[in-house]
């Protein structure tokens, strides 16, 4: 059994890194490519490396999601803890909640910013990049993208909390 925690906190910890370094490498290295003049490609580029990533990144929400459950199990928190008001209050407890509340809200932005807001941005910019349309879908697909990546920093602080302990 030890094993198999084992290797679920390594899959857990893996899909992180994986899900968050797309993020950076999205949010620091493709959007600042495409400010700088690469408008001519921006939309199916976009359009491309999103799809590639978003099957990626959901895949990864998957493993975190049965990862993170099978974890919580082997330490010993179960469905019933939940409705346990003084589990509930202990600072791991506390931490849970927290860290499932923010997996949720990763989980509707993303959600939000996949299959809603991005495609609508990017066929805006492939028709016209310089479009009013454009520009507002564009900004809104950046505020939802920063805001998972405040999400996603925040998940790995509290994370840090479960394993190390609340400060």
């Amino acid at each position: 059994m030890h094993a198999l925690y084992l290797l679920s906190v390594y899959l857990h910890i893996l899909c992180a890194i994986v899900w968050i370094g797309g993020i950076a490498f999205l949010v620091f290295v493709v959007v600042p490519w495409l400010r700088s003049g690469g408008q001519r490609v921006a939309g199916l580029f976009l359009r491309e490396t999103g799809a590639r990533f978003r099957s990626i990144g959901w895949g990864c929400f998957v493993v975190l999601l049965a990862t993170g459950t099978f974890n919580l199990y082997v330490r010993g928190v179960h469905l019933t803890d939940f409705a346990n008001e003084a589990w509930r209050n202990t600072a791991f407890g506390g931490a849970v909640l927290l860290k499932l509340g923010l997996f949720i809200a990763v989980l509707v932005t993303s959600a939000i910013h996949d299959f809603f807001v991005g495609p609508r941005a990017t066929r805006a910019i492939e028709v016209d990049a310089t479009s009013a349309e454009a520009a507002r879908l564009r900004k809104q697909a950046q505020r939802l993208g920063r805001l998972n990546a405040v999400f996603a920093l925040l998940l790995v602080g509290v994370a840090i909390t479960l394993v190390r302990g609340v400060p």
